[in-house]
């Protein structure tokens, strides 16, 4: 039995190694990058200058390592860079060729400050490491050489420039678009509480069946909408220029757009999640569900008008299903005033109307828009991110990482002892194809044990393959000619196949390396064998760098991310009591964004714990729900803030509540900073005594409110003017069950905390 269920894993680890989809197959990424590294192969075998071309074959190689991907501007950043660092690095292996002992020291080195430093990258190990094995000769003239290849590698990269300068930045705004209409449909099937069990029993093997049957859920859309409409933003952010501009552009005003409705969005699942506490006895749920809807559907429309070019339907302005729910509201609001209904029902409905009127002006905002084209002025591209830091911010965070021990750092320390150890091995053993395993041990590593294990196998069996079809294809094609062709072919399918599984990547990477590295050089099968066994080494190495050297430090992090996730919520809920006083127009989207960073710094420690070698399972569900809260917590904020930001009102004691929530935040940062025994006060209320009290207030305010509105109505007062009055009541009858959402999503973010941390 227990062997039975060995071959199991094993058959389930190479499952998850070589099955998954990891992205998409990029044709034009392949083509431009074959075309780099084979043309110069050709002319060179057909002019009698194989070395020099297989030298500026390599430049262009090393240049479309880089992947380029996102705007043209980040494209240009990161072809530019590895342009340099190419040239640096051509010429300081050079220099090392032949000296193996000097290289032990200095590679290593080149490699652990790629793997810090961003803009770097890989590109600078490889560089200097596949120069250094290369025959000594002119330092200058390779380095020149190895320059020319990666800037015709660029050139090729960034041709399609003047006609699909815009596609990338079309893309990101289509698919926030979309991700907003799917946050509208999870809400849109909130409304009635649908039992979805019957659904969710049948079990589908069809992905795109199941995606269609299943619910939409509101966290999981809410998140990815977040996400892309920060993808967006920072996408747009490489098309501008260093001009000042007094007018927003398109762009700008389709994502502001867009994060109107998202925030309103928010408002509305909170004031729907409220009105189905004290729902009104005229049922306004189909109404709603097909109004909300319709306006996912109009979104969706937006979506496609703004990923095509050419003319797409756009819908009409006007919305039945929005007329009909404001018939029902009204209906509503008249038997509220004759007394068949509840006030506070009533202004539940009332805020959910104008919610959804709300994001219906948005979404005609964003379709008018859609509808003028996605257009923006030529520029000189950014080629810097706008919040990128100097060399000053760089120097301070690589002195935090080395003094925090940084789960980075501690992985650039690992890839540093395999480099320092596979050259050292190398050098003592006079490994004619040692670089091999160098590239094997320090490629392969990754932060965490799940994750270099599975780039081991993808490597290994990648490079097991790979190896034997170079073989077979310099043997077919003895020719430097019939080889460049055959080159040609290998890295058209090998860079179009990469980003679709590594392990594509590893099987034909692994000829087009074989063949570019020895292309004036014969090579046979006994090179082959020597390549897979070298691989299989620089795998071992691999693993047992990441099984036996320090932990990735993730664990240790944990109380510094808390303290600030809970130190960064409590400002949050401190910024909207001073929206609620009037203080403040709105939440800053700064703050907001700070927010959201802290809770996915939480998401991707669980993504990294759940890759260690015995995940603690316990602990990754605890932060799970530490992260889940903390979403919560924002959406009731956001919330909260929409709805008090029309007019001052009397807020009652919602201030006060929200300050008591705060602090309760900043008390419990402090005690996961300093772990000592808090001073206790036997006399005073206990926090959540303080806080009852407090609720107790809101809810005697919400009541003098709705006494009040039917006496202001008695007197005469107008049912269809809008007083002050109306409004207080409309506010906090809104706000009362935020409120105490957010107290007990507070409460839970602060018992999974100290339960992750075990105090």
């Amino acid at each position: 039995m227990s062997g039975t269920g060995g071959r199991r894993a094993v058959l389930e680890r190479l499952r998850e190694a070589y099955a998954p989809v990891e992205g998409r197959v990029a044709p034009f990424y392949g083509l431009a990058a074959a075309l780099a590294v084979a043309i110069p192969l050709l002319i060179g075998s057909l002019t009698g200058r194989e070395p020099q071309a297989s030298v500026i074959a390599l430049g262009a190689y090393l240049v479309a390592l880089r992947a380029p991907e996102g705007p043209y501007g980040a494209r240009a950043r990161n072809i530019a860079s590895a342009v340099l660092v190419i040239g640096a690095g051509a010429m300081l292996g050079g220099n090392l060729s032949g000296h193996d002992w000097l290289s032990v020291a200095i590679v290593p080195l080149i490699v652990g400050l790629g793997n810090a430093v961003t803009w770097i990258g890989p590109t600078a190990g490889l560089a200097v490491l596949l120069t250094a094995v290369r025959p000594a000769g002119d330092v200058v003239y390779n380095g020149l050489l190895e320059l020319v290849g990666g800037l015709f590698a660029g050139a090729l990269l960034l041709a399609p420039w003047p006609v699909r300068r815009l596609r990338p930045l079309r893309g990101t705004l289509a698919e926030a678009a979309a991700a907003v209409a799917e946050a509208l449909d999870a809400v849109a099937e909130d409304i009635g509480r649908p039992d979805a069990s019957v659904l969710e029993a049948v079990e589908l093997d069809d992905p795109e069946l199941a995606e269609v049957t299943r619910k939409p859920d509101w966290e999981e859309s809410r998140r990815a909408a977040s996400q892309a409409l920060t993808n967006a933003r920072a996408t747009y952010d490489f098309y501008r220029s260093g001009r000042q501009r007094r007018e927003p552009t398109r762009p700008e005003r389709l994502i502001e757009s867009l994060a109107r409705i998202m925030q309103e969005t928010v408002a509305l699942r909170s004031a729907i999640e409220a009105a189905r506490r004290r729902p009104p006895e005229r049922g306004w749920e189909e109404e709603g569900k097909i109004a909300v809807a319709a306006l996912a559907a109009r979104v969706r429309l937006v979506a496609g008008a703004v990923a095509r070019t050419r003319e797409a339907p756009l819908g009409t302005a006007e919305s039945a299903a929005i007329r009909r729910l404001g018939r029902k509201s009204e209906e509503i609001r008249r038997a509220g005033l004759a007394g068949d209904e509840d006030l506070v029902a009533v202004a539940l409905i009332g805020q959910i109307r104008r919610s959804v009127e709300r994001i219906a002006g948005s979404v005609d905002a964003a379709r008018r828009v859609a509808a003028g084209g996605i257009r923006i002025g030529f520029g000189p591209p950014r080629l810097m991110p706008a919040d990128a830091p100097g060399p000053a911010g760089a120097w301070k965070q690589l002195g935090r990482a080395v003094r925090n021990r940084t789960p980075g750092f501690r992985r650039v320390g690992r890839i540093v002892f395999v480099a320092v150890l596979a050259m050292a091995l190398t050098a003592a053993l006079k490994l004619p194809h040692g670089h091999w395993m160098v590239l094997t041990a320090m490629m392969s590593l990754r932060g965490t044990y799940g994750e270099t294990i599975n780039n081991v196998v993808q490597r290994v069996g990648g490079t097991a393959i790979g190896s034997a079809i170079a073989a077979v294809l310099l043997t077919l094609a003895p020719g430097h000619t019939a080889t460049a062709i055959v080159i040609f072919f290998v890295a058209l399918l090998g860079f179009a196949l990469r980003s679709l599984n590594f392990t594509y990547w590893a099987l034909f990477g692994t000829p087009l390396a074989m063949m570019l590295l020895d292309f004036s050089v014969p090579s046979d099968w006994t090179d082959a064998g020597e390549r897979i066994a070298l691989t299989l080494a620089g795998g071992l190495m691999a693993f047992l760098a990441v099984r036996l050297l320090w932990p990735a430090g993730h664990t240790e992090r944990l109380p510094r991310q808390l303290g600030r996730l809970l130190g960064g919520h409590a400002r949050l809920i401190r910024t909207t009591a001073a929206v609620v006083e009037g203080r403040e127009e709105r939440i800053p989207l700064e703050e907001l964004a700070e927010a959201e960073r802290e809770a996915e710094a939480i998401a991707e420690t669980i993504t990294q714990l759940g890759h260690e070698r015995v995940p603690d399972l316990e602990r990754i569900d605890r932060l799970g729900t530490v992260a889940d809260s903390a979403h919560r917590v924002r959406d009731h904020l956001i919330a909260i803030g929409r709805m008090v930001r029309e007019e001052e009102v009397d807020a009652g004691p919602l201030p006060e509540i929200l300050d008591r929530l705060a602090d309760s935040l900043e008390e419990a940062a402090d005690a996961i900073d300093d772990p000592g025994p808090p001073e206790e006060d036997t006399d005073a209320p206990s926090p959540g005594e303080r806080l009852d009290e407090e609720f107790t207030a809101l809810d005697t305010h919400l009541s003098a409110l709705a006494r009040r509105r039917r006496a202001e109505i008695k007197q005469g007062v107008g049912a269809d003017e809008f007083t002050p009055l109306r409004h207080a009541l409309l506010q906090a009858s809104s706000t009362r069950y935020a409120a105490r959402s957010l107290r007990g999503d507070i409460e839970t973010l602060i018992e999974s905390s100290q339960k992750v941390l075990g105090t």
